[in-house]
């Protein structure tokens, strides 16, 4: 079973460092879509590079929950922290080694996105692994959290906080430029 979870894991790493890249691009090669907006990055903001994790982690959750859910009674409560961790991950990195530096490297940058990737299977694998956090009430906390980050990245790509998290250091724009 244990071998089985680390290639689920592996997965979803691989998933979500492919999807989440491709989303990058997919807005502005939609020409603008309200529909591609609400699920990649619209700018270059670190609030949407948040939202380039999340999607593609919710989606293979969905599908992990479909195959795997019964085996794995934590799984909801699981990921909705492994996913609060590596979005978290992402801002966290970002602005201490921007902080520090004064200005960013686009490399960096990049492997940021998959440093959190991997920061949010590992704890993800661990949690699973040890079967903690079973609690019907976990779970039901653990899938409010997630439809509720879910809401929040959409929401906030229509309507963006003045914070700098949300705002595209390129434009100087919030939200849909």
């Amino acid at each position: 079973m244990r071998r089985k979870l680390f290639f689920w894991e592996l997965g979803g790493f691989l998933f979500t460092g492919a999807v989440g890249t491709l989303l990058h691009f997919v807005y502005e090669c939609s020409g603008g879509s309200l529909l591609a907006a609400c699920v990649s990055a619209v700018n270059e903001s670190t609030w949407e590079h948040m939202k380039l994790l999340f999607v593609p982690l919710f989606l293979f959750s969905v599908a992990q929950v479909c195959l795997l859910g019964r085996n794995y009674p934590n799984l909801l409560a699981v990921r909705a922290l492994s996913t609060l961790m590596g979005a978290a991950l992402i801002p966290v990195l970002f602005y201490t080694y921007t902080g520090i530096l004064g200005y960013h490297v686009t490399w960096v940058d990049i492997s940021i996105f998959y440093l959190a990737d991997l920061g949010a299977f590992a704890l993800d694998f661990a949690l699973l692994r040890r079967g903690k956090l079973s609690a019907r009430w976990m779970q039901l906390l653990g899938l409010a959290a997630l439809w509720g980050l879910a809401f929040c990245f959409v929401w906030c790509t229509f309507r963006p906080v003045s914070l700098p998290l949300w705002r595209d250091p390129v434009t100087g724009v919030y939200g849909i430029p």
